[in-house]
């Protein structure tokens, strides 16, 4: 039996996959040329301008068919259901799904984390990407340490969140801690070095992030007050949305800070890491992060190679030091790869789902959109709300994808 033997069934597959389409191609130009064009008796000239007309469509064909069947149809269909209620048949309730949705307190904690996740994941990911792909073309084993990062990318979301499951796991205080963040969180006592490794550093980091957070929403509003600069409208949402996201993060960073100072740590007791509230976001967030990190450093590293020597030598002569030159050379030149890079990010964080289930599955305030569309589809067995909630994600997805698209054929031009 072919199913008792995956590699022989995916060899057939294959094999008739790849004849197939070679028999599409060949039998379809056949028909066109022999049967509906020949180019053969008085009119042989213009059935071939014909025959070339339509050729083009035939290799098409298959990919409009594809996209058609498994996007477009989809998107129509899950629209459909957005607007219907299974509870009475299927009937057709206008927006009542989504006015559910919007009242249901789960709904507006998935779009909390996920917003999180859209500010978090690709920036640390870009950036630690950056500073893996300029660290390494630095040192001889440069490649080896680039294939250690980028390792973390053929692994599955699945298989990530197992490991790091492992590395978050709790046992009960009297028995060895399995876990590695337990293991060394049972080592702290409340001396000095509990001080400074979980208030005093933790209280550097936060506030530098906060600093990093202020600039970068300054460089994107300060062109709302700078004369002469470009004030376009379609970038005026852009910019107020950056400074909202900016300002929450500076926000959240400062509360954090007087949390550090004002809570008294459970020292001593091993900690169930995964079911604290937003801080458990952050450590599902660093899964990702740790995968994406490869991809990023990748796309970097490739971009920094090709900056040209010239532009780094006249900075030598002129001067500047190597922060000035990665900064203020070299980061401005690659700024085309790093928004797509970061863009790339986001669009994978708009659709995180694998990691959420497989370590909390939503709970201890820790829902993300596509989990909360799993939910309410296969769990609740509500298509009306799962249908509407599905449509949120494509619309948080689309504008960003046009985004790229647009970025895209603008450099090719």
């Amino acid at each position: 039996m072919l199913t008792d033997n995956p590699a022989l069934l995916g060899l057939v597959t294959i094999v008739f996959g790849v004849g197939a389409c070679l028999g599409y191609f060949y039998f379809s130009n056949q028909i066109l040329d022999k049967v509906l064009f020949p180019a053969r008796g008085p009119n042989a000239g213009r059935n071939i301008n014909r025959a070339n007309m339509i050729r083009p469509w035939l290799f098409l064909f298959p990919a409009l068919f594809a996209l058609t069947l498994y996007l477009a149809y989809p998107v129509f269909e899950t629209l459909r259901l957005s607007l219907t209620d299974r509870t009475q048949g299927g009937a057709f309730v206008g927006l009542d799904n989504y006015r559910q949705m919007m009242n249901e307190a789960k709904f507006w904690e998935a779009v909390r984390n996920n917003m999180l996740w859209l500010i978090v994941v690709p920036a640390a990911s870009t950036a630690f990407g950056l500073l893996a792909a300029q660290l390494t073309d630095r040192i001889k084993w440069g490649n080896f340490a680039k294939s250690l990062i980028f390792m973390p990318m053929a692994i599955s979301f699945v298989g990530a969140s197992v490991i790091f499951k492992l590395i978050y796991d709790t046992r009960p205080a009297d028995q060895n801690q399995i876990g590695v963040l337990n293991a060394v969180w049972l080592k702290f006592d409340g001396g000095i070095g509990s001080i400074l490794s979980l208030q005093i550093l933790p209280t550097i980091v936060l506030l530098a992030f906060a600093g990093i957070v202020a600039y970068v929403t300054w460089l994107f509003v300060r062109d709302l007050v700078a004369k002469g600069q470009d004030k376009s409208v379609w970038l005026l949402p852009l910019r107020l949305l950056v400074a909202v996201g900016g300002v929450w993060l500076i926000w959240i960073s400062m509360s954090s800070v007087v949390g550090l100072w004002l809570t008294e740590l459970p020292y001593g007791e091993p900690q169930t890491w995964l079911t604290i509230p937003l801080w458990n976001n952050f450590l599902l967030m660093v899964v990702l992060i740790w995968i994406q990190t490869g991809f990023a450093m990748v796309i970097l590293s490739a971009a920094l190679r090709g900056i040209p020597e010239e532009t780094v030598e006249a900075a030598i002569v002129d001067g500047a030091n190597p922060f000035q030159i990665f900064f203020k050379i070299k980061v401005p030149q690659i700024m085309g790869t790093i928004v797509v890079v970061w863009t790339t990010i986001t669009l994978t964080v708009l659709k995180v789902f694998d990691i959420v289930f497989a370590m909390t599955n939503g709970q201890w305030e820790s829902q993300v959109l596509a989990n909360y569309m799993y939910d309410k589809l296969f769990r609740a067995n509500d298509w009306g709300v799962g249908s509407a909630s599905a449509i949120i994600i494509m619309l948080l997805v689309t504008p960003i994808l046009v985004w790229n698209v647009y970025n895209a054929r603008k450099e090719m031009r």
